[in-house]
């Protein structure tokens, strides 16, 4: 007696159906792993959204942090967004923008926004932090290019605000994140160095103007700068290219 059993068993019909039975639990999967963070869904007044789409919310699953910072379980103990912006509705549809009704740059909203962030520093694979100044990590130095320490920092209308003082590297990375400067009216503060133009002539920072540089948010410690505090400066420096003044609120026209 003869087993025939696949004679008759179409098994190309049998690879696709699995195929798409897999596919289709896959979607199903991701889709609720992308919703540990930002659900349910509100609207902008922060009220329950109408519409909460097909996929449930998951239930926690808990996460085993690194470098002994205990665990997290998530959606229940996701962050929390910022609320009590100091906005204006500018419309009563659906999609209406918002307009700042105080200082942006000060209140972090529009193009200065942040979130909260850990209060932190970012730790690197061996739990020390990323991103520190280079005075202060004797395996790095300069080699090349225009060595920004000692340079004269001018802003975006022109004026020397200051000198810098250091480059704050990323130790993993090996990049510098940020160049520190000593203000000509005290303190020091952190720049972005992707905002930064280094030149012969001096570092220009053309974000901000030369009043705005004591608002830039300051670190905590002079040796590591925290999660929440690179969100913060970052904003604000980004902030600036459209808020450092009304002209820049304008359309260009070419």
């Amino acid at each position: 007696m003869s087993f025939d059993f696949f004679a008759n068993f179409d098994l190309a019909s049998l690879s696709i159906w699995s195929f798409w039975v897999f596919f289709a639990l896959l979607v199903w999967y991701l889709q609720r792993e992308n919703m540990r963070e930002g659900y349910p869904l509100e609207d902008d007044d922060g009220n329950a959204a109408a519409n909460q789409g097909p996929f449930p919310v998951p239930s926690d699953k808990t996460f085993i942090l690194p470098h002994g910072e205990g665990t997290k379980s998530v959606p229940s103990e996701q962050t929390l967004e910022r609320t009590d912006l100091p906005l204006e509705r500018m419309g009563s549809g659906t999609g209406y923008p918002f307009m700042p009704t105080g200082d942006p740059m000060a209140d972090g909203v529009g193009p200065a926004s942040w979130a909260p962030r850990k209060d932190k520093p970012e730790m690197d694979g061996h739990g020390h932090p990323k991103i520190g100044p280079m005075a202060a990590n004797p395996d790095f130095s300069f080699s090349c290019g225009y060595d920004p320490r000692g340079q004269t920092v001018f802003s975006g209308d022109g004026k020397a605000v200051g000198t810098a003082t250091d480059m704050w590297i990323d130790a993993p990375e090996q990049v510098v994140r940020y160049i520190e400067i000593e203000l000509n009216e005290g303190g020091k503060r952190l720049a972005p160095m992707t905002l930064c133009k280094l030149k012969r002539s001096g570092v220009v920072i053309k974000s901000l103007f030369s009043h705005q540089f004591a608002g830039v948010p300051q670190t905590k410690s002079d040796t590591q700068i925290t999660l929440l505090e690179e969100d913060k400066i970052v904003g604000y420096y980004g902030g600036g290219n459209l808020y450092a003044s009304r002209a820049r609120l304008e359309p260009l026209v070419g």
